[in-house]
């Protein structure tokens, strides 16, 4: 055998008895009925980021210490851990009970807060379901009105917004969906709904614009029975947007449809020859 190849056997070695005596004195403690120790031994899992230990430790903890001054600290110290494994639902969970049971505590702020941040951590990308986000949204507007001198107050804001622009996004590009896939009357009414709920986004002047642009083709599209009532929509969604942007870049294809629309409400000859009842 080469030294290279027994060095690496020797390793091996070394690790595999570390980890079968850290299982063993694991186990062990475990079954012990010294609480303190299982107490003492779970805080040091907790330091060396060994959270499931800890988890564990603490979880047989937290009824034997439920009714002492103890329990506020095991129960702390239960919810990070699940903060730190990465499972932020059940985080959440844990650290908003925490903030319930013990309002008065030194860390019922933190607590409140990283709920809140759980489910900012586990909002997803703007394209999936936005329930974490709008949950995000809530918890933290519930920490700003629980604490409402909270150094942590800028850093709620700042991620409320980030969260709301994901909300955004995710409205404006279900809007341009239903237009790309022709829908056109559910795209006038996404592409108003964006302005009416985010009136502050830099989509306003868009959406105001496909507004349009989708009410004309929803009623150039519908049976001649409904057109005059469509196009009237379209005229109103024509002066909706050119009273908000009288100079604005989509000016020029806004006018077009207009004129087109006015020629759809102007009655021919024809049509005012039936009317007057002459042949």
């Amino acid at each position: 055998m080469s030294f290279s190849k027994l060095k690496r056997v020797l390793l091996l070695s070394v690790i595999s008895l570390l980890l079968f005596s850290s299982c063993s004195r694991f186990n062990k403690i475990m079954k012990s009925t010294d609480n303190e120790l299982k107490y003492q031994t779970a805080l040091r899992y907790y330091a060396d980021k060994k959270y499931f230990q800890a988890m564990q430790l603490l979880d047989e903890l937290i009824v034997v210490f439920r009714a002492t001054p103890k329990g506020e600290e095991v129960y702390y110290y239960y919810a990070k851990s699940y903060y730190g494994t990465g499972d932020y639902l059940n985080a959440a969970y844990h650290l908003s009970n925490f903030a319930k049971t013990y309002p008065n505590s030194r860390y019922a702020e933190e607590c409140l807060f990283l709920n809140a941040y759980c489910y900012y951590l586990d909002s997803p990308i703007y394209s999936l379901d936005q329930k974490s986000t709008l949950d995000a949204i809530q918890q933290f507007q519930l920490f700003i009105n629980k604490y409402p001198q909270s150094s942590r107050i800028e850093e709620c804001n700042k991620l409320i917004d980030e969260l709301r622009l994901k909300l955004e996004n995710k409205a404006y590009q279900n809007a341009k969906l239903f237009y790309r896939t022709e829908d056109y009357r559910a795209a006038a009414i996404a592409f108003k709904n964006v302005v009416r709920d985010y009136p502050s986004s830099g989509f306003v002047e868009e959406c105001l614009f496909m507004s349009l642009k989708s009410t004309y083709y929803f009623a150039k599209n519908s049976v001649p029975a409904k057109r005059k009532e469509r196009y009237n929509d379209a005229i109103e969604h024509y002066f909706s947007l050119i009273e908000k942007y009288p100079n604005g870049k989509y000016q020029k294809e806004a006018d077009r449809i207009f004129e087109e629309v006015k020629k759809q409400l102007t009655p021919t000859e024809d049509q005012k020859n039936v009317t007057l009842g002459r042949n």
